[in-house]
């Protein structure tokens, strides 16, 4: 077996050629969380192992209609309004919970482009971080268990492995 490290990450290879990687850099101490889908987001900043700070919220956002023709026009047009308030939302969030953290790494999870949306209409600039982080529904648990999703360390392996 052999070990290489570079200064974020360690790689292990079997004779077989199976390999292991992970990140040895660590978690910051103090990240923000971004967790936005249709219906729903949440925002936290997480100082030590504790969430300091959090906004939740929900908006409806209507389903898809078999309607056909103007009414589905009408309704895909809606659909969309209704995301952008959802992304709006979540902006003004992010604002209110990590305004007194400027340039903040942040977890993001959920719908990619909604983060997006949310993170472009944000006035507080963040550091967004690699990792995506899974979310069904953006709520306070949500956010609790992102805490310790964005804390672990992510092992990646090769097919033989």
């Amino acid at each position: 077996m052999s070990t290489a490290q570079d200064s974020s990450r360690v790689t292990l290879t079997a004779a077989d050629g199976a390999v292991a990687s992970y990140d040895t850099a660590p978690p910051p101490d103090e990240f923000g969380l971004v967790l936005v889908r249709r219906g729903g987001y949440a925002v936290g900043l997480v100082r030590g192992a504790d969430l300091a700070a959090s906004k939740c919220g929900t908006r409806y956002v209507q389903g898809r209609t078999k309607a056909g023709g103007q009414s589905q026009k009408r309704y895909a047009r809606r659909r969309a309004n209704q995301a952008d308030d959802v992304a709006a939302a979540a902006a003004g969030a992010v604002d209110r919970v990590l305004a007194d953290t400027p340039n903040v790494t942040v977890f993001c999870g959920g719908d990619r482009e909604l983060v997006k949306q949310a993170l472009g209409g944000a006035r507080v600039p963040v550091q967004r971080a690699e990792r995506w982080l899974d979310v069904k529904e953006p709520r306070r648990v949500a956010l609790e268990r992102s805490v310790q999703q964005a804390r672990s360390v992510l092992v990646r392996l090769n097919g033989l492995a």
